[in-house]
């Protein structure tokens, strides 16, 4: 009886450390098109679990207006949700709240 069980717990902890793993490898890698008249001076990812834009991805770069950019948006911490903030050469700021990392491949700023 207790190899049975032990067996049961056994096969659910592999389960759950199998989805655990799964969910950590999922590609969080995103196209960003830039599909303004203005360039992207600074963009920003932070998970939904943060109150801080973190740094700037681009760092000392910009997204060119009709450009794209591929981005690993993975911060390690698992998260699939994450806000977006985009910093415009004319100083414009779009924010764009809730977008799924895991299940999207592209984002659009669009004019």
């Amino acid at each position: 009886m207790w190899t049975r069980q032990l067996t049961a717990l056994a096969v659910a902890g592999a389960l759950v450390a199998l989805s655990i793993s799964s969910a950590a490898a999922l590609d969080r890698r995103m196209q960003i098109n830039n599909n303004t008249g203005y360039d992207i001076v600074q963009f920003y990812a932070s998970n939904k679990g943060t109150n801080d834009w973190q740094e700037d991805i681009l760092g000392r770069g910009i997204l060119p207006a009709g450009e794209s950019v591929i981005i690993n948006i993975d911060d390690g911490s698992g998260y699939c949700k994450f806000d977006f903030l985009a910093v415009f050469e004319d100083d414009d700021q779009v924010v764009s709240r809730n977008n799924n990392v895991c299940e999207l491949n592209q984002f659009n700023f669009n004019p």
